[in-house]
C-alpha cells in the first residue's frame, strides 16, 4: 500500500529481471507520491511517461516502483540510431537459417512486463510510432507473421475457440500486466525531437522535478555530517538558483543537481576544501560560458558567499600512492596534501600494481600537473571525471599517469561525429559462415575487467549517441543489443537475494561491472558563442565531474621541454616560449587561432628536432607547425609580425636550398639519403612492397630524408567504413508514417489492382495465369493523421488522397463528447465534466487557430474521467496535470494552458486554502418597531374605491430587426481563490453606451440586459459562450441636438412566453415586446384616449418631472404594471390576453410595490403614506371590477421609529416558516414581506398583506441611514446629484434569507473591513448581504471596470453605484456595471458551503500528514502480548520488527501504524504539521537571488548594447504583445530545420541492421549485409540548398498613424515587425530577409536590409522607430492639418519610442 491506494504483489517469473537496491534510505514525501502516482495509472492500466529534467531521479523512480511492486523489467536506451527492429524483432541467422528473435517491447508485452524506455525525444521521428497501436489497444502485427492481442480480446475468442485454434492463427495475448513507463526531456526546453501528437497523447505524464529543497537539504546534512551546514545550504541555494525560471531566461545550462551528494562526499572527507573550486567541477562555467554568463554565475556566487576560492586551500600533490590488501583489495591508499595536512583515504584501483607520482620518466611533473591529479583523486572516489582542455595540453599524459599511479589499465577510444550507440556498446558482425553475431565493444570489455576507459573525444560524438552511457555512469547498470544485462554492486544483491552462483547468473545474461572500473572523458572546451558546438549541455554536466587542463605557465612548459628533450637549445626554447605565450595571451581572434597551432605537443615535436637538427632555424620550424604555406594572407602576415616581435629570424631553410645535392644510396641493408640513414627491410610478402617508377630530384630526396628523420611516429588507425545516416525507410501502422516506396506500392494496389511480392508473385484483381487473385471483398481503409506541423509524418494526402474517398474525422461535438465521457465515468460530476468538456473544446480551437501548437485530443479527456472514476478523491485540478505536465516546461504554454483551465473554472495551482470571503460583521439586534394597521372603516372605504376600466391594447407592428450574436468569453472566478464571485464577462457593447438595466428569467435566455445609448438589449445564458443582441436605434433615434437621453427597464415574460421581453422607455411610456427568436418588435400603445406626446427634444431628460415606471414583479406570469409618477392611475397590462386595465386613484403616487398578486403596497407622493390596494385576482372577471384601497396607519412602539420613510424594496413573496422565525429569533408561522429602506437593514412586517389585524413590524436598525445619490466625485470632487436614482439595486433572496443591496464605498464601514495597513481595492461598489440566518453582515467588493462610458452625469441619473443588480436563482445576484462586465454572485450561505465543497474536491485532499508505504505479508508471527518494547539510545526510524518503541509498521510494540501495539508513541521523528505544497517550497532567499541574478544580468545586456532601461521597456511592449507568436513561430522552423537535417538508411554495411535483401548474400558467406542510418552526401549536380527569400511589407501611409486610435492598425503592425525579426534571429542561414514599406510615395522603402538585419533589441526598436517616424513624415507632408496637432503627435510618438529627450528635440 502506498496511502491509501493497495497493489496486490505477485511472484514473479523471472525474480533476475526484477530491479534490487535503488530504494533510498530515507524516502522523501515527494518521491513516494510520485510511486503513488504510478501505482494509480498501474491500476488503471495506463501508460506513463516521465518528464524531467536532465539526471537519474526519474529513472530511480521507476526503477524503485518496479522494485516495491516485484516486476519485472525491459528497459531500452534510446538514441537516434535506434531503430524499429530494436523494439519489436530482430532478423538473425543461424546455421543457414533466417529466423526472429524477440526484442524488448514483444517481450514485455508476451511476459507481462515493464517497458521502460528511456530518452523518447532522442529516437527519430518514425521510429516510436510502431509503439501507438501497442500502446492504444494492446495490438501489434509481428514481422514473423504473429499477431499481438489484447487480453480482453484474446479471453473472448477464447471463449469461442481452442487455444490451437487461436495459435493456428499466429494470435499471441498480451498479457494484462504489461505496461510502460517512458522517461524523457522535455523539448523545447532542452534539445532532442518533440513528441508526435499521436504517441504523446497515448501517455499519462508526470513532472519529476529536483526533489524539494527541504529534503534535499536533509539528503546532503546527511553525506556531509563533517561539513558546516550553513555550507551545504549555501551550496544547495546555489543549485536552486542556477536551475530557476530565471537562469533558464539567461540560456544558463541546469545546474547538475544530482550531483551534489558526490561533491558533498568529497567536502565531507576535506572540510578545509574551497567550495567555489568545488562549483566548478559540478559546473565549469569559466570554460562554456561566455562573460555575461560567467558574470551571472559569479553573482550567484557572491550573493551565497561561495567566492573562497582564493582563501581556502587546495589539495597540492599526491604524496602517495599505496595499494590495499586484504578486504579492501581493488582499492589503493592515497595521500594527499592540503593546507600542510596529509590526507589519507582509499580510492578505487586497478588490476595492476599501484605506481609512486612522479617516478614516470617519460611524464616531467609540474606544480599545476600535481595539483590537478590531486584533484582528479578527490574526484575518483566518487565519479567518473571528464578532462576539459585545448587540444595539445596534456590531457592524455594527464590521464595515463593518473592511470599509472593507481595500477589501472587504460582503454582508450577515439570518439568522431558519426559513430552510433551500437559502435559505443555491441556491434554486430557476420561469421565466416554467413551468422550473424554480437561483437562487445572496448568499453564493455573495460566494464567487466576493471580497466580505465579514456573516452577521447566526447565533444565530437552526437549527445544522442553519448546519451546510451548515462545509466553505465549514475548507476553501474548496462542493458546491452544481445539481452546481456551488467550490473554492479546489485549484482551481489541478486546473487544473494536469488541464491544462484555465477554460472547460474551468466547463464541468464547477468554480469558483474568490476568494482574497479571507471571512465575520464577527454574533451576540447565549448565554443562560446557557437550555435553547434555547445557539447557541454545539462544532460552531460550531470555525467561526470569535470576538471579543467590550462595552458602551463611559461616557466612550467619551459621546464616540461627541458625535462622531455636535455639537449635542446635553450636559446630556441625561449624564443619558442616567447612567440607562444604572446600569441596566448592576445585577444586577437587571428592570433588565438595560430596558437592552438603551437600546443604544447606541438612545441615538443619542435623541440624534438631542433635537438637533433640545431642547425634549423626556428622560424621555419613554427612556419611547417602553422602550415604557414596554406595559411590565409591575413593570418600569415600576423604569424610573421609576430615572428619579429619576438626577434625570430627567419633564416633560409638549409634543407630547401638548391645547391646542396643529396644522393641516395644503399649498402649493407642500409638506406642512405644525405646525411640520414634507415634500415632496409625485408618483407615476407615482397607483393605488397610499392614498385613504382621513380626518378630522382632534389626536392623529393631532401622530403624523404625529412620524414625518415622524424622522431614522433604516426600510429594508422585501421578505420573500419564511416556511414553517414538519412530519412527512415520504415513501414509503420500510421499511413502518415509512410516512406515514398510504400506510397507507390499502395498507389499501384489502391489505384490499378495490382501488386508484386518481394518473392517474385503478382497479386491482380482480374483472372490472370501465374497470378493470385485479388479477392472481391478486399477493401482498404487508411487512418492518417492530418498533415503538417506539429504531427511528424509525411504528407499521405498529399499523395495518395485522390485515390481514396477521403473522411477528416474530427473531435466529437461538445455534447457528444460529454455523453462519452459520462459513459467512462458515471459516477464523476456532471460540473466537472462539463468543465472539463469546455476547456479542452478552447485548447483546440487555440490549435486550429495557431495559438498552440499541440491538438488536445479526445483520448487524453477520457483517460482524465478514468482516473477520476477509479480515484473520486482526486482532484480535478491534479488529475489533468497527467496531460499538461508535457508542457510544464515551457513558459509560454504553461501561461496559455493555465489561462484557459482557469478560464473554466478548474483551479490548477489553487490552494484549499485560499478562500477569501467577504469578513462577517455582526448584525444589530432585531426589535420590534411598531404596527402597521389596515384601516377597513365604513366611510374611509366608500372614498377609497378605485374605478376599474379596460380595453384592447393596441399594436403597432411587428418590425422585424436583426438579432446579432457576439461569442462572449465567459470566465470562472475561483480559479485561484475561493470567493463570492463565481463567473465574469463582459457585453461587446460600445464604450460610449451605458447600461441601464439587467433582469433574470427562466427561459433559454436567462439574463438580460438593457442599455440606453443607443437603446439595445443582451441576452445570454448563465453558463453560454455567446451574447444575443437587438439594437433599437431606429425605434429610439437620436435627436438631431443629441439632448435626448432615453432611460428603459426590461422585464421577462414567463411561459408560454419565454424568451420574450417588455422593455419600457420612461420618459415616453414607450412599451415594446420583443421576441429574441425571431427578431420581432412590437410597440404596444397602451393609451386609447390620446397619442402620447414626444418629449420635447430641447428639454433634458432629468427636468422632465413626467416619468413612468413598470412593476415586473409577475412578468414571469405574462402581466405588468405601468404608473406615471406624481400620476393617479395604474395601467395593468396583461400581455397573454391582450388587455389593458386602468385603475384611478384617489391619490398621487409616488412607488407602487406588488407585495401579492392581488395586493400591491401604494406610496402617496410628497407624504410618503402607505395604502393596501387589494383588486379582483381576474381583471377580466364579471365581478364588479372596482378595487378597494385601505389606507395603513403606522403606530410606532417608540417615538424612533420613523413612520415617513418611502420603503426602496418589498419582497413579493413570504420568507419561509423556518427562516421567519429564525429572523426574528422565535417560533412563528405568519404571512410576512421583507421591507428596505434607508434607515434598517431589513424590516419584517408580520401578517402583512394578508391579515387585517394589526401587523407586527420588526426592524434591524442602522446606525446611521443610508443617503440616497452619489458622494464626491473621485474625478471632479463634488457631487453630481444629490435626488434619488433611478435603480434603487436592493434585492430579497427569500429563501436564503438575505437582503443584497449595491452600495457605493463612500456608505461603507471600511475601517471595520480592512486593517489599518491595508489599502482598499479599487471598486465601483460593494454588495452589502443583510444574512437573516445568522444575523451577520457582509460587504463584498465589487471590482472597478476597465473602461466606462464618458457620460458620468447620465450614468450617475442611472444608480447610486455604477453597477445594476437583479436575483439570480435562489441564493445570489448577478450585477453589470457600466463598463458592461456582467458578474454572477453566489451570497446564500447554503449555496457558498455547497461550492466550496465541490472547489475543495477539485482541488483534491490535502491533510498535511505523510504518505506511508507498507507492504503486507503474511508472515506468520502474530500479535503476542503488548509491551512498549526497546528503547533505542540513537533513536534511529525503525519499521516493523516487534523489538523496538517509537516505530512504524511493526507488532506489539508503542508506535504508529502497525498492530497489537499497547497504545500510540511519538518517539520525535517527522511529523507533517503543514502541507506538503509549503514544505516543498523554495525558500524566500533563493527566489530573491534568482531575481537579482536575472536583473543583473538584464541591466548589463542594455549596458553592452548601449540600450536604456526607457527603451528597454518601451521595446517590451511591442515584444511581449507577441512573445507566444514568435515562441510559436520558432518551434515550426526548428521542426522544419530537424525535417530537413532527417538521416537515411545507408545500405552495403559490414555493421548495422540486417538488411532483408540481403539474406541470401549472409547465407552465401558476405559481410556487406547491413544497413545503417546516416546522412546522405547529396548526390552530384544537385542544385545547392540556399536560404529561403522573405520580404516582409509594411504599410507606413499617414493613415495607419490617424486611425490607430481607432483600431490600433499601427500597433499591430508593428508588433508584426517586431515578431518576424525576433522569430528569424539565429535562423539566418535558412532564411534572408528584409522588410520594406510601402505608402502613396512609394512601394519600396527599406527599412531592413537583407544583409544587415537586426542582432539585438536595441537596433530592432531603432527599426519601430524609422517605421514611425517615416509614417509621421506622411501625415505632416500628405495632408493639411493643424501643426499644433503635429506637434503634439510628435511629442507623443517620440516619447514613446525614444525617451523624453527626443520628445523635447
Amino acid at each position: 500500500k502506498i496511502g491509501e491506494i493497495s497493489y496486490v504483489l505477485k511472484s514473479p517469473r523471472n525474480p533476475e529481471l526484477v530491479p534490487v537496491n535503488h530504494m533510498m534510505e530515507a524516502l522523501p514525501q515527494m518521491v513516494t507520491q510520485h510511486l503513488r502516482w504510478i501505482m494509480q495509472k498501474d491500476l488503471l492500466g495506463q501508460d506513463v511517461f516521465l518528464i524531467g529534467p536532465p539526471g537519474p531521479l526519474r529513472r530511480s523512480i521507476a526503477m524503485q516502483y518496479l522494485e516495491l511492486t516485484k516486476r519485472e523489467v525491459e528497459y531500452v536506451a534510446l538514441s537516434r540510431d535506434t531503430t524499429e527492429t530494436d523494439l519489436k524483432q530482430r532478423r538473425e541467422i543461424r546455421s543457414g537459417t533466417a529466423f526472429y528473435i524477440d526484442q524488448c517491447a514483444v517481450r514485455a508485452a508476451t511476459e507481462g512486463r515493464i517497458l521502460v524506455l528511456e530518452g523518447l525525444e532522442k529516437a527519430e521521428r518514425n521510429v516510436l510510432p510502431v509503439l501507438n497501436n501497442l500502446l492504444e489497444n494492446r495490438e501489434m502485427q509481428l514481422e514473423d507473421g504473429r499477431f499481438l492481442m489484447s487480453a480482453q480480446r484474446y479471453d473472448k475468442l477464447l471463449e469461442e475457440h481452442t487455444k490451437d485454434e487461436l495459435d493456428a492463427w499466429k494470435i499471441v495475448r498480451v498479457s494484462e500486466d504489461f505496461r510502460v513507463i517512458a522517461l524523457g526531456l522535455p523539448v523545447p526546453r532542452y534539445k532532442g525531437n518533440p513528441l508526435d501528437p499521436p504517441l504523446r497523447s497515448r501517455f499519462q505524464a508526470r513532472d519529476i522535478y529536483y526533489l524539494p529543497f527541504k529534503d534535499q537539504l536533509e539528503h546532503l546534512y546527511r553525506i556531509g555530517p563533517n561539513v558546516p551546514p550553513e555550507r551545504v545550504s549555501q551550496l544547495l541555494s546555489l543549485a536552486t538558483t542556477l536551475c530557476s525560471q530565471e537562469s533558464a531566461s539567461l540560456s544558463l545550462p541546469d545546474f547538475p543537481m544530482d550531483n551534489l551528494p558526490s561533491a558533498l562526499a568529497v567536502l565531507n572527507l576535506f572540510p578545509m576544501l574551497s567550495a567555489q573550486q568545488l562549483v566548478q567541477r559540478l559546473y565549469p562555467y569559466e570554460v562554456m560560458l561566455g562573460k555575461e554568463g560567467r558574470t551571472a554565475v559569479e553573482g550567484v556566487l557572491s550573493r551565497f558567499e561561495l567566492t573562497d576560492g582564493s582563501t581556502k586551500p587546495s589539495p597540492t600533490a599526491v604524496l602517495s600512492v599505496e595499494s590495499v590488501n586484504g578486504d579492501h583489495a581493488g582499492q589503493a591508499a592515497v595521500t594527499l596534501n592540503i593546507a600542510n595536512q596529509n590526507i589519507t583515504f582509499k580510492v578505487p584501483s586497478g588490476t595492476r600494481p599501484s605506481r609512486p607520482p612522479n617516478s614516470s620518466p617519460a611524464f616531467i611533473g609540474t606544480p599545476t600537473h600535481d595539483r590537478l591529479l590531486a584533484e582528479m583523486m578527490q574526484s575518483h572516489l566518487v565519479k567518473d571525471i571528464c578532462l576539459i582542455g585545448a587540444k595539445g595540453c596534456g590531457k592524455s599524459v594527464i590521464a595515463r599517469e593518473f592511470a599509472d599511479m593507481l595500477g589501472y589499465s587504460t582503454e582508450p577510444i577515439m570518439l568522431y561525429q558519426d559513430m552510433t550507440a551500437r559502435d559505443l556498446l555491441q556491434q554486430r558482425y557476420t561469421l565466416p559462415n554467413g551468422d550473424t553475431a554480437w561483437r562487445a565493444s572496448p568499453l564493455v570489455t573495460a566494464a567487466q575487467e576493471g580497466k580505465l576507459v579514456l573516452l577521447d573525444g566526447i565533444h565530437r560524438v552526437n549527445l544522442g549517441t553519448l546519451a546510451v552511457l548515462s545509466r553505465l555512469l549514475h548507476d553501474r547498470e548496462l542493458a546491452l543489443y544481445d539481452g546481456t544485462r551488467l550490473l554492479w554492486d546489485r549484482y551481489q544483491t541478486l546473487k544473494d537475494e536469488l541464491q544462484l552462483t555465477d554460472q547460474e547468473l551468466q547463464d541468464r545474461s547477468i554480469f558483474p561491472v568490476h568494482p574497479s572500473f571507471r571512465i575520464i572523458a577527454l574533451a576540447e572546451p565549448p565554443q562560446v558563442g557557437s550555435t553547434t558546438q555547445q557539447w557541454l549541455g545539462p544532460e552531460i554536466l550531470t555525467m561526470f565531474l569535470f576538471h579543467t587542463v590550462k595552458p602551463l605557465a611559461k616557466a612550467e612548459e619551459t621546464a616540461v621541454i627541458q625535462g622531455m628533450i636535455p639537449n635542446v637549445p635553450k636559446e630556441a626554447v625561449e624564443q619558442l616560449q616567447h612567440l607562444t605565450h604572446s600569441l596566448r595571451k592576445s585577444n586577437d581572434p587571428t592570433a588565438l587561432s595560430l596558437a592552438s597551432s603551437l600546443s604544447t605537443r606541438q612545441l615538443l615535436r619542435i623541440c624534438r628536432r631542433l635537438s637533433q637538427y640545431p642547425q634549423e632555424s626556428v622560424a621555419h620550424a613554427v612556419n611547417k607547425a602553422c602550415l604557414s604555406r596554406f595559411l590565409p594572407s591575413l593570418a600569415r602576415s600576423a604569424l610573421q609580425k609576430s615572428l619579429v616581435n619576438c626577434s625570430i629570424e627567419d633564416q633560409p631553410d638549409p634543407a630547401s636550398e638548391q645547391s646542396h645535392l643529396y644522393t641516395c644510396t644503399v649498402k649493407d641493408g642500409l638506406l642512405t639519403i644525405g646525411n640520414v640513414s634507415a634500415p632496409v627491410y625485408s618483407p615476407d610478402e615482397k607483393m605488397k612492397v610499392p614498385d613504382v617508377l621513380f626518378y630522382e630530384n632534389v626536392q623529393v630526396s631532401s622530403l624523404s630524408a625529412h620524414y625518415q628523420t622524424g622522431t614522433l611516429s604516426s600510429s594508422l588507425h585501421s578505420m573500419g567504413t564511416v556511414c553517414y545516416n538519412p530519412p527512415r525507410c520504415s513501414f509503420l501502422k500510421s499511413a502518415c508514417c509512410f516512406v515514398r516506396v510504400i506510397t507507390c506500392i499502395l498507389k499501384t494496389l489502391v489505384e490499378s489492382g495490382e501488386m508484386i511480392l518481394a518473392d517474385g508473385r503478382r497479386i491482380v484483381s482480374a483472372g490472370r495465369s501465374n497470378a493470385i487473385p485479388m479477392h472481391p471483398d478486399f477493401r482498404m481503409i487508411v487512418l492518417a493523421n492530418r498533415p503538417g506541423f506539429p504531427f511528424l509524418g509525411n504528407d499521405f494526402f498529399g499523395a495518395l488522397g485522390d485515390i481514396f474517398s477521403c473522411h477528416a474525422v474530427d473531435n466529437p461535438k461538445p455534447q457528444a463528447e460529454f455523453a462519452m465521457l459520462k459513459q467512462y465515468g458515471p459516477d464523476s460530476p456532471d460540473a466537472i465534466l462539463q468543465k472539463l468538456v469546455a476547456a479542452f473544446g478552447e485548447l483546440r480551437a487555440m490549435a486550429d487557430q495557431g495559438t498552440i501548437t499541440y491538438p488536445y485530443s479526445t483520448r487524453e479527456v477520457v483517460n482524465i474521467v478514468k482516473h477520476l472514476q477509479k480515484f473520486p478523491e482526486e482532484g480535478l485540478a491534479n488529475v489533468v496535470r497527467n496531460v499538461f505536465d508535457f508542457d510544464s516546461y515551457n513558459k509560454d504554454m504553461r501561461e496559455v494552458l493555465i489561462t484557459a483551465l482557469h478560464k473554466h473554472g478548474i483551479p490548477i495551482g489553487a490552494k484549499p486554502t485560499s478562500v477569501h470571503l467577504a469578513k462577517e460583521l455582526p448584525l444589530p439586534d432585531c426589535k420590534m418597531a411598531g404596527y402597521w394597521t389596515i384601516n377597513q372603516g365604513g366611510s374611509t372605504r366608500r372614498k377609497l374605491l378605485c374605478p376599474t376600466e379596460s380595453h384592447r391594447i393596441d399594436v403597432k407592428g411587428p418590425v422585424f430587426l436583426r438579432v446579432q450574436s457576439y461569442p462572449s468569453e465567459r470566465h470562472e472566478s475561483r480559479s485561484m481563490s475561493f470567493t463570492e464571485e463565481q463567473a465574469h464577462w463582459q457585453i461587446p457593447m460600445n464604450e460610449v453606451n451605458i447600461v441601464c438595466d439587467v433582469t433574470t428569467a427562466n427561459g433559454i435566455y436567462s439574463i438580460y440586459v438593457a442599455t440606453c445609448n443607443p437603446v439595445s438589449l443582451y441576452a445570454m445564458k448563465e453558463k453560454g459562450d455567446s451574447v444575443q443582441c437587438i439594437e433599437l436605434y431606429d425605434v429610439f433615434p437620436r435627436t438631431i441636438s443629441g439632448v435626448w437621453q432615453p432611460f428603459v427597464s426590461v422585464a421577462a415574460l414567463g411561459n408560454p412566453l419565454q424568451d420574450q421581453v417588455m422593455l419600457h422607455e420612461e420618459q415616453g411610456n414607450t412599451v415594446l415586446h420583443l421576441d429574441l427568436v425571431t427578431g420581432a418588435v412590437r410597440r404596444l400603445v397602451l393609451s386609447q384616449d390620446k397619442q402620447e406626446e414626444p418629449p420635447h427634444k430641447t428639454s433634458n431628460w432629468w427636468s422632465n418631472k413626467e416619468t413612468y415606471k413598470m412593476c415586473k414583479e409577475f412578468a414571469h406570469k405574462n402581466w405588468l404594471l405601468f404608473y406615471k409618477e406624481n400620476g393617479s392611475q395604474l395601467d395593468v397590462v396583461d400581455v397573454l390576453e391582450g388587455q389593458v386595465h386602468t385603475i384611478s386613484l384617489p391619490i398621487n403616487l409616488k412607488a407602487v410595490f406588488l407585495v401579492a398578486e392581488d395586493r400591491w403596497l401604494l406610496v402617496e407622493s410628497k407624504t410618503d403614506r402607505k395604502f393596501l390596494l387589494t383588486k379582483p385576482m381576474h381583471m377580466g372577471a364579471e365581478d364588479t371590477g372596482v378595487c378597494q384601497l385601505h389606507a395603513i396607519s403606522e403606530d410606532a412602539v417608540n417615538t424612533g421609529f420613523g413612520t415617513t420613510t418611502a420603503p426602496q424594496e418589498v419582497s413579493n413573496e413570504q420568507l419561509p416558516n423556518e427562516n421567519l422565525s429564525t429572523a426574528l429569533g422565535q417560533k412563528i408561522a405568519s404571512p410576512n414581506r421583507i421591507l428596505c429602506d434607508t434607515n434598517t437593514y431589513a424590516n419584517v412586517i408580520v401578517g402583512f398583506p394578508d391579515l387585517m389585524s394589526p401587523n407586527e413590524v420588526y426592524s434591524f436598525t442602522r446606525s446611521s441611514p443610508i443617503t440616497e445619490g452619489r458622494g464626491p466625485d473621485m474625478f471632479f470632487g463634488s457631487s453630481k446629484r444629490t435626488g434619488p436614482a433611478k435603480r434603487v439595486n436592493c434585492v430579497c433572496l427569500l429563501s436564503a434569507n438575505q437582503v443584497v443591496r449595491a452600495l457605493p464605498p463612500s456608505q461603507i464601514p471600511l475601517t471595520e473591513i480592512y486593517p489599518k495597513d491595508v489599502t482598499p481595492p479599487m471598486t465601483v461598489a460593494y454588495l452589502e448581504v443583510t444574512d437573516l440566518n445568522s444575523k451577520k453582515l457582509k460587504y463584498i467588493p465589487v471590482p472597478r471596470s476597465s473602461s466606462m462610458s464618458p457620460y458620468t452625469v447620465w450614468i450617475s441619473k442611472v444608480s447610486d453605484t455604477d453597477v445594476v443588480m437583479a436575483p439570480l436563482g435562489s441564493g445570489g445576484v448577478v450585477t453589470v456595471d457600466m463598463g458592461g462586465y456582467v458578474k454572477l454572485w453566489e451570497t446564500g450561505l447554503d449555496n457558498l458551503q455547497r461550492s466550496l465543497l465541490e472547489w475543495r474536491n477539485m482541488i483534491g485532499a490535502e491533510d498535511g500528514r505523510p504518505i506511508q508505504i507498507t507492504i503486507q505479508r503474511d508472515s506468520g508471527q502474530d500479535v503476542s502480548s503488548p509491551k512498549h518494547g526497546k528503547i533505542d539510545p540513537r533513536n534511529a526510524p525503525h519499521v516493523g520488527g516487534n523489538q523496538w518503541a517509537g516505530g512504524t509498521g511493526g507488532r506489539d510494540t508503542a508506535g504508529l501504524g502497525g498492530k497489537g501495539g499497547p497504545y500510540r508513541l511519538d518517539a520525535g521523528h517527522k511529523v507533517y504539521q503543514i502541507s506538503q505544497v509549503e514544505k516543498d517550497a523554495v525558500p524566500v532567499e533563493v527566489k530573491r537571488a534568482a531575481r537579482e541574478m536575472a536583473e543583473k544580468a538584464f541591466k548589463q545586456r542594455l549596458k553592452e548594447i548601449e540600450m536604456s532601461e526607457y527603451d528597454a521597456s518601451t521595446y517590451e511592449r511591442f515584444s511581449g504583445a507577441v512573445r507566444r507568436q514568435v515562441q510559436s513561430l520558432r518551434i515550426i522552423l526548428d521542426s522544419l530545420q530537424a525535417k530537413g537535417k532527417e538521416r537515411q538508411w545507408l545500405r552495403n554495411q559490414a555493421l548495422g541492421e540486417l538488411d532483408d535483401a540481403k539474406i541470401i548474400d549472409g547465407l552465401t558467406g558476405e559481410k556487406a549485409i547491413y544497413k545503417r542510418r546516416g546522412e546522405l552526401e547529396p548526390e552530384l549536380g544537385s542544385p545547392q540548398q540556399k536560404p529561403k527569400r522573405l520580404r516582409l511589407l509594411a504599410d507606413v501611409s499617414g493613415s495607419m498613424y490617424r486611425f490607430n486610435g481607432v483600431d490600433g492598425r499601427l500597433e499591430r503592425s508593428m508588433e508584426a515587425v517586431c515578431m518576424v525579426m525576433e522569430a528569424l534571429e539565429s535562423y539566418e542561414h535558412k532564411f534572408k530577409y528584409d522588410i520594406m514599406g510601402h505608402s502613396g510615395d512609394g512601394f519600396d522603402i527599406e527599412l531592413v536590409r537583407c544583409d544587415k538585419v537586426p542582432k539585438n533589441n536595441k537596433e530592432r526598436l531603432k527599426v519601430l522607430k524609422v517605421q514611425t517616424v517615416f509614417l509621421l513624415m506622411r501625415l505632416l507632408f500628405g495632408f493639411c492639418v493643424d501643426l499644433r496637432f503635429l506637434l503634439l503627435s510628435f511629442t507623443y510618438y517620440f516619447h514613446l519610442l525614444g525617451g523624453a529627450k527626443q520628445a523635447v528635440m
